[in-house]
């Protein structure tokens, strides 16, 4: 009988999805809806149509992003190369800005008064963005992901990230950034079913002035996160070669 159980459940076919709920059919050009005490809600699993090797600076004209030679000069090299050293090929974090848009991957925000939480679905990544006015210690461990605090201004919600490494990179395209990188994200809900959020992109040492684009998000009221393995039965970094 043992035996049989196993032959019938390596027999049936694995199911994209786990849940079985009802469908959700919102009007999604319908009102922003609002919590408890009135802040636009920004809950939900968020899509972003970004396409793989994107620039974030693609909608802006030539001129909004000027490099130092610093910043320039190992853009270059990255486009020269390929992008043979990207993070990206070898599975590491995807680092903020990069992950907002992340070549479409969704992500879940989950919003609680003293906290934003945003789950990633590549590479099963997050961010805790506090609300409870902490600040960042001088000598905090530069991370990939950086460390993020938020606050209302309105019905935008403003997040600051600081504390980066120099590892990871803005975009699929190579934009390069130091560790003084400060990140200012406004998220608005301006309906139901769309999330934009403006970035901005503070860093001395590779750009000669801050710069600012913007990502569009539309919610899925029916979607859910997968589970992402990078590495499982990767067989791509062998072959990542440059010119």
């Amino acid at each position: 009988m043992g035996f049989r159980i196993v032959l019938a459940l390596l027999a049936t076919p694995l199911l994209h999805a786990q849940w079985v709920k009802p469908a959700a059919k919102p009007d999604l050009n319908g009102p922003t809806p609002r919590t408890a005490d009135g802040k636009p809600d920004l809950s939900g699993y968020w899509l972003s149509m970004v396409k793989y090797n994107t620039s974030l600076a693609i909608d802006l004209p030539p001129d909004a992003v000027k490099m130092t030679p610093w910043a320039q000069k190992l853009y270059d090299q990255r486009v020269a190369t390929n992008s043979a050293g990207d993070p990206e090929n070898v599975c590491l974090p995807s680092g903020t800005p990069r992950i907002i848009a992340a070549g479409g991957f969704p992500n879940r925000i989950i919003q609680t008064p003293a906290m934003m939480v945003i789950l990633y679905e590549i590479k099963m990544l997050y961010r805790t963005i506090f609300l409870d006015g902490r600040t960042l210690r001088k000598d905090a461990d530069p991370t990939w992901m950086g460390y993020s605090t938020g606050r209302w201004e309105g019905d935008a919600f403003v997040v600051r990230t600081t504390g980066f490494n120099d590892k990871t990179w803005l975009d699929d395209r190579g934009h390069p950034h130091s560790e003084s990188l400060v990140v200012t994200e406004r998220y608005r809900r301006p309906t139901y079913g769309k999330l934009f959020i403006d970035i901005t992109i503070d860093d001395p040492v590779a750009y000669e002035k801050p710069w600012t684009a913007t990502e569009e998000l539309t919610l899925d009221p029916n979607g859910d996160l997968y589970e992402y393995v990078c590495i499982e039965n990767e067989r791509d970094a062998r072959h990542l070669v440059s010119k």
